[in-house]
C-alpha cells in the first residue's frame, strides 16, 4: 500500500518537465515528496496495551454507564483459530493472531470485521493452553510476530508475505519456556527488541528492514520469562526494561548494555506482565503470590533505589493502569481489583465484586475482563470503586485471558476464536 503510494509520486515527477521549472518550485516538490514517503514508511509502531503500552487508550466520548444487557455488539468474528493474544489497530486493518492445527496466523480484517487475508508464519505452540501467544507489531508498511515457538517473522503488512525471519533458538543460542514464548516485540526507529533467553544472546537488538543483528547483550544469562518490554524514553538515553526469570532488567537501547538489575523470582518464572512507568520511576509485577517493586530510575536510567514493594498488588498476567496516581489492577492468590497508591505502596481499597482479570482505561473508566467472561465498566473514585454496568462475554471458547482494546469507539475483546467488537460510543 505505502510502496505503491511512493511509486506513483515517483512516476509524477518522472512526468513532469522538471528542466522548465524555477529552482525553488523543484525544491519544494522534492522536499514534499520525501516528506510524504518519510511519514508513510516511518509511522509509530504499533504498541502491546495500547498506545503508550500501559493500557490507557486516549479514546474520548465513550459511555459512562451500559444499558442492563451490556453495550451492543457491533459484529462478531469467530474464525481466528486458538490463541490469546490481542488485535492491533494499523493502515486501517485489524491485525490479529491465531492457530489453525500447529499452524499460526496472522487474521486481517476490516473494521467492519470481514476477513481481508490470513498468512501463516509458522509453528505456534500447540501443547499447554495450546494457540498463539504474541500479538503483531506493526511499523508502517511492515508487520513482526514472534510465534510460541520463538520465530521472528517480518512481514509485508497488506498481505502476510514473509519478507525475512529468525528462529531465537537456533540463530541466537534461546531456550524455549515451559508455555511457550509470550513477548510482544517493541520496535523503535530500526530497531526490533526482543528476548531470546539465551546465555550469550539473553536480549537483543535485530535491524527491523534486514534482521541482522544490531546489538545482542548476555542480560543475566537466564531464561525469558513471558514480559513485553517497556521502552522508556528518557532525557538522556531510551532504556528497554523488561523481566527474565529471576530478574528485572534495565538496558540501554542503544547498544545493549546491562546498566542495572533488580532481583525478581516466582514460582514458577512468570513475569507476564510489562512494566509501568511514571515520574521517573518503573512498577514491575508479578504473580503466584510475589507482589511488585517500585524503582525510582536515576535522571539518565543508569541506575535504580528501591522505594517500596506491594505483595498485594499480584497479577498474573493481567496488567494494570496507572491513573491520578493511583494503580488499579487485580490481585492473583486473593483475587481482589485493587488501588494503590503511586507515591507510597499502600492499598487505598479493593473488591471481590467482579472476578479478577485485565484493566484498561478510557475517558475517566476503567474496563474490566475478568477470568469469568464478566466485562465490566467501572468508575475509580476516592473511596472505592463503582460499577456502572456489566455484560457476559458469551462468543468464543477456552480461557478469557485477551487483553482488550479500544479503538474508534469500540471495545475489541478476543475470547479463543472469536473477536467480539462492541459499540461504546456515547452517540452512537
Amino acid at each position: 500500500m505505502w510502496r505503491t503510494a511512493a511509486k506513483t509520486g515517483a512516476a509524477l515527477f518522472s512526468e513532469l518537465n522538471l528542466c522548465i521549472m524555477k529552482p525553488p518550485v523543484i525544491i519544494f516538490l522534492l522536499l514534499s515528496l520525501a516528506f510524504y514517503t518519510f511519514g508513510q514508511t516511518q509511522a509509530d509502531a504499533t504498541r502491546w496495551r495500547g498506545p503508550e503500552g500501559n493500557g490507557i487508550f486516549p479514546e474520548k466520548g465513550l459511555m459512562k454507564t451500559w444499558p442492563a444487557d451490556g453495550p451492543e455488539i457491533a459484529w462478531a468474528y469467530e474464525g481466528l483459530g486458538e490463541g490469546y493474544s490481542s488485535p492491533v489497530m494499523a493502515n486501517g486493518v485489524i491485525y490479529v493472531t491465531g492457530m489453525e492445527g500447529e499452524t499460526g496466523y496472522v487474521y486481517a480484517l476490516s473494521e467492519a470485521g470481514k476477513l481481508r487475508w490470513k498468512a501463516p508464519y509458522g509453528p505456534e505452540f500447540a501443547s499447554s493452553y495450546p494457540g498463539a501467544r504474541s500479538s503483531p507489531t506493526v511499523a508502517g508498511d511492515l508487520l513482526y510476530m514472534l510465534s510460541g515457538q520463538g520465530r521472528l517473522v517480518c512481514m509485508i503488512a497488506e498481505d502476510g508475505t514473509i519478507k525475512w525471519s529468525k528462529d531465537l533458538f537456533r540463530d541466537f543460542d534461546g531456550r524455549n519456556i515451559k508455555w511457550g514464548v509470550t513477548e510482544t516485540v517493541v520496535v523503535d526507529g530500526e530497531k526490533v527488541f526482543c528476548t531470546p533467553g539465551g546465555n550469550k544472546n539473553n536480549v537483543i537488538a535485530l535491524n527491523r528492514y534486514t534482521g541482522a543483528l544490531i546489538w545482542s547483550s548476555p542480560g543475566k544469562g537466564e531464561l525469558s520469562a513471558y514480559c513485553t518490554p517497556l521502552l522508556i524514553n528518557l532525557p538522556g538515553r531510551k532504556l528497554l526494561v523488561t523481566m527474565t526469570s529471576d530478574h528485572i532488567l534495565g538496558l540501554d537501547a542503544d547498544n545493549g548494555k546491562l546498566l542495572w538489575s533488580h532481583p525478581q523470582s516466582n514460582q514458577y518464572s512468570v513475569h507476564a506482565n510489562t512494566p509501568l512507568y511514571h515520574d521517573g520511576a518503573v512498577f514491575c509485577f508479578s504473580g503466584y503470590g510475589k507482589g511488585g517493586v517500585k524503582l525510582r530510575l536515576s535522571e539518565d536510567g543508569s541506575s535504580i533505589t528501591k522505594e517500596w514493594f506491594c505483595s498485594t498488588m499480584n497479577s498474573r498476567i493481567g496488567g494494570a493502569v496507572l491513573v491520578d496516581g493511583n494503580i488499579y489492577g487485580s490481585g492473583d492468590s486473593d483475587r481482589e481489583w485493587q488501588c494503590i497508591d503511586w507515591e507510597t505502596g499502600q492499598q487505598k481499597y479493593a473488591t471481590k465484586e467482579i472476578g479478577n482479570g485485565i484493566p484498561i482505561y478510557a475517558d475517566g473508566m476503567l474496563y474490566w475482563y475478568s477470568q469469568r467472561g464478566e466485562l465490566a465498566l467501572v468508575k475509580p473514585g476516592p473511596g472505592g470503586f463503582q460499577v456502572a454496568g456489566t455484560t457476559k462475554v458469551n462468543h468464543g471458547s477456552g480461557q478469557h485471558w485477551a487483553h482488550p482494546v479500544i479503538h474508534n469507539k469500540r471495545l475489541f475483546v478476543r475470547h479463543g476464536n472469536a473477536l467480539i467488537a462492541y459499540t461504546i460510543g456515547e452517540d452512537l
